[in-house]
């Protein structure tokens, strides 16, 4: 959930309200792939309910994603293909925007750009600082999270209450519209 607050606390409810008006929900049931190492994505996911594990070919578990997580912006930020696969451990359901949907909104809504390129710096970076903080630690698996990193920074203190409320809106909303 804390990544979510990271990603949320950036974007205002326009922003929020667009990608559940313009994306989908998809129930994933325990053991589905989500996503296939090596094939393009079509989509950029959120995390919504449910538990999934990042693995590859050579490594049977990387991570272990919650509701909260961002999946395949890697993926939408450099248009290469996933160099891991994502598959739901336990049943799930993800909030799925479209590749051609949000590329077409952040050329033409700049504002909207600015605050979701922003949001997933912010999100990609403590990703990084987790794995990196972890790497050699004898205690740090897959699901690991370093307790001096769970601190949030004095700037995003005042907006974390109102990203808290807007992922618990993306959690209850139908998609699309509905």
């Amino acid at each position: 959930m804390r990544k979510a607050l990271f990603f949320l606390s950036v974007l205002v409810d326009s922003d929020v309200e667009w990608l559940i008006r313009n994306g989908a929900k998809i129930r994933l049931p325990a053991s589905s792939i989500l996503i296939h190492q090596g094939k393009a994505t079509d989509s950029v996911f959120f995390v919504l309910e449910g538990e999934l594990v990042v693995f590859t070919n050579l490594a049977p578990r990387i991570a272990s994603l919650k509701a909260g997580e961002v999946v395949g912006e890697i993926s939408f930020i450099d248009s290469l293909p996933p160099t891991a696969s994502v598959k739901a451990i336990t049943d799930s359901q993800v909030g799925a925007v479209p590749r051609p949907l949000l590329a077409a909104k952040l050329r033409e809504d700049t504002g909207f750009a600015s605050r979701f390129y922003r949001a997933m710096s912010m999100f990609m970076a403590d990703r990084l600082r987790t794995t990196v903080g972890n790497l050699g630690r004898a205690d740090a698996g897959p699901d690991a999270e370093l307790d001096e990193l769970d601190e949030v920074t004095p700037h995003l203190l005042d907006n974390m209450s109102m990203a808290g409320a807007r992922f618990s809106e993306m959690q209850r909303r139908s998609w699309g519209g509905r």
